[in-house]
């Protein structure tokens, strides 16, 4: 087993121990010892669930044995896994289980829930069609502090067009284009368990020398040691790469993610390049 793995299942026997107790992300990624930007990801591409998932599926496997298997009135069952109020947990059992909590208590079947682990499955990347063919695709670098002149975009990720639009309309007005290098795109939250009206992203560009004014925000990416991933491919299928990088890559690297968050940046223009022969690297930071 490697360490990965260990941790892992050191979550799911804390969920297990203690359903009703604090399930914050920031909580369970200690219980991994695992950096919060990036136990999420992890999580998911090791298991195959999000952890909110996860977490729902143990939860309502308890509160299906209690059923089963006790009188206890439901409401109770409901505050032993962690829900106060009735309706939610109703509504919660019964999109897990397939039946409200009354009538599953009448049938009174219960099967048990398992969380597999994956680590190194050779298909768990081919579930869509594979989009870069290069087996060893991810280098380790050391990189020195990038600054950037960049906006905050909060909301789906899918819907970042405007801040963008915004980022080059504001650089070309300043004179700044000319001194801009590279695009780069710093993602603070994870989208399988932040509502998407509360994602946090920053797009920006390179920018070495000159004045950033509000509303650019100047970020400074912290030098150090990192995990580089090159995607070639249409945008769309990045998180094919992300789910390779997290889920494959990193358990057999014998590396272990830094305490901030991965960004992207991308090497050709989609204006001018095809979908398929865009070039996006992905940058996790290294402990």
């Amino acid at each position: 087993m490697n360490s990965y793995e260990d941790r892992l299942l050191r979550v799911i026997a804390y969920i297990q121990a203690d359903p009703a107790g604090d399930m914050s992300l920031d909580r369970l990624a200690d219980v991994a010892a695992l950096s919060r930007f990036h136990f999420a990801r992890v999580f998911r591409a090791v298991t195959g669930r999000t952890v909110s998932e996860t977490v729902r599926r143990i939860r309502m496997g308890r509160a299906a044995v209690a059923l089963c298997y006790s009188s206890r009135p439901i409401a109770e069952i409901a505050a032993s896994v962690g829900y106060s109020d009735v309706t939610s947990f109703t509504r919660a059992f019964a999109e897990t289980c397939g039946l409200p909590p009354g009538a599953f208590r009448e049938k009174g079947q219960y099967r048990p829930e398992y969380v597999t682990l994956r680590t190194g499955e050779p298909d768990m990347t081919h579930t869509e069609t594979p989009t870069n063919p290069d087996p060893a695709p991810v280098s380790i670098r050391e990189m020195d502090s990038r600054r950037l002149a960049a906006l905050e975009h909060v909301g789906p990720y899918s819907e970042t067009g405007e801040v963008l639009t915004e980022l080059g309309t504001l650089l070309a007005a300043r004179g700044l284009m000319q001194k801009a290098g590279a695009m780069v795109c710093l993602y603070h939250d994870d989208p399988d368990n932040v509502p998407a009206e509360k994602l946090r992203m920053h797009a920006g560009y390179e920018l070495p020398e000159g004045e950033v004014a509000p509303p650019l925000e100047e970020i400074v990416l912290p030098a150090g040691r990192y995990a580089v991933m090159r995607h070639t491919g249409p945008y769309s299928s990045l998180h094919l790469a992300y789910r390779a990088f997290f889920g494959v890559w990193l358990p057999q690297s014998g590396v272990e993610p830094g305490d901030s968050p991965c960004f992207e940046t991308y090497l050709n223009d989609p204006a001018d390049t095809p979908p398929d022969q865009l070039v996006t690297e992905i940058w996790m930071p290294l402990k």
